[in-house]
């Protein structure tokens, strides 16, 4: 399936245009209440097409009428917890060059912003029609630039295999959980996005939210209440526990529409770890061998 997506309108310049704190009404008026710049909410510089993207995803994830599955990304809007950036094509490489400035600083400061926080990151929309298959292609290729270009340690907790349960993807010295959007999913539409765009989540948001607590159970059901309303077909079996034996972190990064896509049937992750032969002391090879960070919750986020 292919999908075609337009150039989103926006201001000329748009660093000091107000958004509301507590959110979007419906019909995409602003709240007469809690008003912030935008660009308080911003890392690196806004585009004049970035204005739209913010604005559509509040949009989504602030509707009464149809919510959100992820709970925590609501949350996060209402309290301005949510931080975003952009990069200027998809395409070119050569344009990435500021993501991991962005994510460096999000990194530096993103405890201070709660629980609820991530590092949203919109790529810029073109006139190119893409398969679902070529985004994702383009996802783990951003990975691995990322990945490439870091400069600090693999976490030491963390494993290099991907097919290790505990592994996730990392940067800074920092274990991320990562999600990406695109205007190609249809059917999976808590996956879809008018414009092509990769969540940041640092594992340590998911603290004291294992599937086995209290608060963890609970957000679980919700979360998967909502998502058998909102998305057209029923949630990925590939969505599982950190840490789990069968699960398996990476194949929840980017999911299909349906289980039936060709590229979606191969078990082989397409993430190289560059660092995999450099393994120091205390460094995460196996069950046994370190700590574990508590298991994250089950859900569209």
């Amino acid at each position: 399936m292919r999908t075609r997506v337009g150039r989103l309108p926006g201001p000329a310049l748009v660093a000091s245009v107000p958004i509301a704190a507590r959110g979007m009404s419906e019909d995409g008026e602003m709240a007469d209440v809690g008003v912030r710049k935008l660009s308080e909410d911003i890392i690196g510089k806004l585009p004049v097409w970035g204005d739209e993207c913010v604005r559509e995803l509040q949009r989504t994830l602030l509707s009464d009428s149809s919510p959100f599955p992820c709970t925590f990304a609501v949350a996060g809007t209402k309290r301005n917890s949510l931080r975003f950036g952009f990069v200027e094509s998809v395409d070119d490489e050569r344009a990435w060059q500021p993501l991991g400035g962005i994510l460096t600083e999000y990194l530096a400061g993103y405890r201070e912003l709660g629980r609820e926080t991530s590092l949203i990151v919109f790529f810029r929309p073109d006139d190119r029609s893409r398969t679902m298959a070529e985004y994702n292609e383009r996802f783990w290729a951003v990975l691995q630039y990322l990945h490439d270009t870091d400069t600090s340690p693999w976490p030491a907790e963390v494993p290099h295999d991907t097919d290790d349960p505990w592994w996730e993807f990392s940067f800074g010295g920092t274990p991320i959980f990562v999600v990406c959007n695109t205007p190609a999913h249809v059917l999976r539409r808590s996956r879809h996005s008018p414009v092509f765009f990769i969540t940041f989540q640092p594992r340590w948001v998911f603290e004291g939210l294992g599937a086995h607590t209290p608060p963890g159970a609970s957000a679980r059901r919700t979360i998967r209440r909502r998502l058998s309303r909102y998305d057209a077909v029923e949630a990925s079996p590939e969505l599982g526990s950190y840490g789990d034996p069968d699960n398996r972190e990476w194949r929840q990064y980017f999911l299909p529409d349906t289980p039936d896509e060709p590229w979606a049937k191969d078990r082989r992750c397409p993430f190289r770890d560059r660092t995999a032969g450099e393994v120091t002391a205390g460094q995460a090879v196996s069950p046994e061998s370190t700590s574990r960070l508590t298991p994250k919750i089950v859900g569209e986020s």
